[in-house]
């Protein structure tokens, strides 16, 4: 069990989503194998360390590990991850190991259409042997978390309620001592913890993601769509949404201020109470090229105040890049944003004080 509240970053972007590096900065790509061994290396996690941080969250995609119908195993990418987990322990930082996307399940595709993860066997048998693999590999390291999925989008909560036990024990049985970190339905949302049921395991951690509202942290997103997104707004603020959003995406009419970011965490308070369990933030975050800058500030102190508040440890999203990075570098639509100006390494020094502090 975690004897410390949790404050790191997710390195998101390394071992996962790498094709939206390479989109945004194509003749600077190195390829594949060039971008995993170069992206971040040992002075990072040095940093994030220095910094005050204690951990780092790893997201990792299956196919870059295991290759084909036959999930081969990639040993050239299985050794940077080593030599990635290493770093973290050198530098004193413990890892949460976050499967990003497995056989059948994309969280980007699940906000537009069910993922066959859940509805065919298949898929949970090759997440399972993949899970067999990595729990094998990292189990017993002390300092690594194993979390089970990133951002399940079932449509039917119970189904994931399910399935979420399934994976769970089948990694346990590879990993008896490791802390096991189990998300809620629906992209982790808050509100799902009260459809969530815990474990009969005393070494579980339980994740939520914070992006509410997302037509706040998400507005001017090139990858969200649909005018409701297409439109400056401010925080705190009021947000009447009178056309009909994606039906797979929350609707987050109303007022917005820390007093409404507090009653959204209420289901993950009642859980941690209820059954005596530890709770993390395992994403949170605000599109760096959408609201102004007064705005972003006063989310992100207003969330981190009631995370502190609350003793809830958190994982920051992003470290570098992918819109929400603490560093911003080769991103061409943020080439000219003001935090990233201010000095040569493109760091933003008052998100980073504000995440420090909190």
């Amino acid at each position: 069990m975690l004897a410390q509240r949790l404050k790191g970053l997710n390195f998101g972007g390394w071992f996962s989503q790498v094709d939206c590096i390479e989109e945004k900065d194509p003749q600077a790509f190195p390829g594949f194998y060039g971008h995993i061994e170069s992206f971040i290396g040992a002075q990072d996690f040095q940093r994030v360390k220095s910094w005050g941080f204690n951990h780092v969250r790893l997201p990792i995609d299956y196919f870059n590990f295991f290759r084909g119908a036959n999930l081969e195993q990639d040993e050239r990418s299985f050794r940077a991850l080593d030599v990635a987990i290493e770093a973290a322990e050198q530098a004193g930082l413990l890892v949460m190991l976050d499967l990003h996307k497995c056989p059948g399940h994309d969280f980007h595709s699940g906000a537009s259409e069910e993922q066959p993860f859940f509805t065919d066997p298949v898929c949970r048998a090759d997440s399972r042997r993949i899970w067999s693999v990595l729990a094998e590999r990292y189990g017993n390291r002390p300092s690594v978390m194993l979390e089970i999925l990133n951002e399940p989008t079932a449509t039917d909560s119970k189904i994931w309620d399910k399935v979420k036990d399934e994976m769970f024990w089948h990694i346990r049985k590879a990993a008896p001592k490791s802390t096991i970190v189990v998300g809620s339905n629906k992209w982790n949302s808050a509100s799902e913890f009260a459809h969530l049921t815990p474990l009969e395991d005393d070494n579980v951690l339980y994740s939520f993601h914070f992006y509410n509202p997302v037509v706040f942290t998400h507005q001017m997103a090139p990858w969200v769509h649909g005018h409701a997104y297409d439109r400056h707004l401010s925080y705190p603020g009021n947000y009447e949404l009178s056309e009909a959003l994606h039906a797979r995406l929350p609707n987050d009419s109303g007022v917005w201020d820390r007093a409404r970011m507090e009653r959204e965490l209420g289901p993950v308070l009642e859980f941690r109470a209820k059954y005596k369990v530890p709770v993390a933030c395992g994403e949170f975050g605000v599109y760096v090229g959408g609201p102004d800058r007064v705005s972003q500030v006063n989310w992100m102190t207003d969330f981190l105040g009631i995370l502190a508040q609350a003793g809830i440890g958190y994982s920051y999203w992003n470290y570098k890049n992918l819109d929400f990075g603490v560093i911003s570098t080769g991103e061409s639509l943020h080439q000219n944003l003001p935090q990233y100006n201010q000095n040569a390494e493109r760091l933003d020094t008052e998100l980073l004080g504000l995440l420090a502090r909190g």
